[in-house]
């Protein structure tokens, strides 16, 4: 028998997902039953607190029905009173939804009263997964489009839903290409769009004005600027008092290792085998979606010199890189490049590009670079290929001109 799930105010779910309305409950009573009732979801309403700030408020009503389950039926009778009871009370929890469909009711939310601003606060701060980072991001872009763009300004505090148009969103996509590199406005511009689609699904946006724009990128280009190998070594030989050491350890490791920022914050020593000198992890980006979310690397002195050893030998869990949040982990590492006289534009994802490009260029080939960089096919390895030629072609061209009569 399925184990009952109850919530803490002793209610559980008997029947309906997500979008449905209305949703069977069910509430624990102390003389050993359950009594049954609906759950109608009526939208959200947007309230002002106090000290002037605007949160949501989930608006929901209950219909008791008179209905009533065994929680733990012994006899016959009991458990056909059981299947009696749940027939009926999903024969009802039907008809009502059909009446809800019909009148309309419970799925708009009074729009007059939305600021679409708030509401993708709101959204960010109840969005619980990995990339929130870019979301606020592509939300913070999307103030500075409106702040900066003199047609648009006048929405800079408060946009009502049905003034996002069309238009504005194709002049948001090209503003993102006016201050993003490489890959950044499609990222960015990616995260906006789910906000939005999130926004339509709930009903706060009637038509979604993103349909049909996109921004093209080719994905096989490597757009990011990378280190060779010299920079690198001007890396390591340049240092600095007020330099974190541990951001200065996982930049290094990165450069040797092509992992990611999300990826080598979260190692663990439990990641490390020492005895075999391996390192082996799940990607987060890939993780529960591919099956080569999982990789393996070969660890050399110079990179176990880089983990180190835990405080405590049985500290297994503890972290291997304890880094602060990623914008100040960025900003040291543009300081850093500043002092090494490097004048390029460097992110710790370009970390990751100058180490596939930098091993490539070494010879190795391109399906053991992509195992390296865990990728599950060479689609994405591709670009790193293409970025030698461009190399090489530099190099040749930076060659004095020949004079041949």
């Amino acid at each position: 028998m399925a184990t009952k799930r109850f919530r803490m105010n002793n209610t559980r779910l008997i029947e309906g997902g997500n979008g449905d309305n209305p949703k069977l409950m069910a509430q624990a009573l102390s003389d050993g039953r359950e009594s049954l009732y609906l759950e109608f979801y009526l939208g959200y309403s947007f309230v002002e607190s106090k000290n002037g700030k605007t949160y949501t408020k989930v608006n929901r009503e209950c219909e008791r029905l008179g209905l009533f389950l065994w929680q733990a039926p012994r006899t016959p009778i009991e458990r056909q009173s059981n299947k009696d009871a749940l027939e009926l009370a999903k024969k009802i929890r039907f008809e009502r939804g059909q009446e809800l469909l019909e009148r309309g009711r419970g799925y708009r939310v009074k729009k007059e009263a939305i600021n679409l601003l708030d509401y993708f606060q709101t959204y960010i701060d109840r969005y619980t997964k990995k990339d929130i980072r870019m979301v606020k991001l592509a939300i913070s872009r999307f103030r500075d489009f409106l702040n900066d763009t003199p047609e648009y300004k006048k929405y800079s505090k408060r946009i009502k839903p049905e003034q996002l148009s069309r238009d504005m969103v194709i002049a948001f996509s090209e503003y993102l290409q006016s201050r993003s590199r490489g890959e950044g406005a499609n990222s960015l511009f990616a995260r906006f769009k789910k906000v939005i689609k999130y926004a339509v699904e709930h009903d706060i946006i009637a038509k979604n004005p993103c349909l049909g724009i996109v921004i093209k990128t080719d994905i096989n280009q490597l757009k990011k600027e990378i280190l060779s190998l010299d920079e690198i070594n001007q890396l390591v030989g340049t240092r600095d008092e007020r330099q974190n050491p541990d951001v200065r350890r996982a930049f290094l490791f990165c450069l040797f290792t092509g992992l990611r920022f999300c990826d080598v914050k979260d190692l663990t020593f439990e990641n490390v085998d020492f005895a075999n000198r391996l390192l082996k992890f799940e990607q987060s980006k890939t993780k529960r979606h591919s099956s080569s979310s999982g990789v393996v690397l070969p660890l050399d002195e110079g990179r176990l010199r880089l983990i180190g050893k835990p405080s405590q030998p049985d500290s297994r869990g503890e972290l291997v890189f304890p880094l602060p949040n990623y914008n100040m982990c960025l900003k040291s590492v543009n300081r850093w490049v500043k002092a090494a006289g490097i004048n390029k534009h460097i992110s710790w994802h370009c970390a990751r590009h100058s180490f596939a490009v930098n091993v490539l260029n070494n010879g190795a080939n391109i399906k053991t670079v992509a195992s390296l960089l865990g990728h599950s096919g060479l689609q994405h390895t591709q670009k790193y290929t293409r970025a030698i030629d461009s190399l090489k072609q530099e190099a040749i061209e930076s060659l004095p001109a020949l004079n041949i009569e």
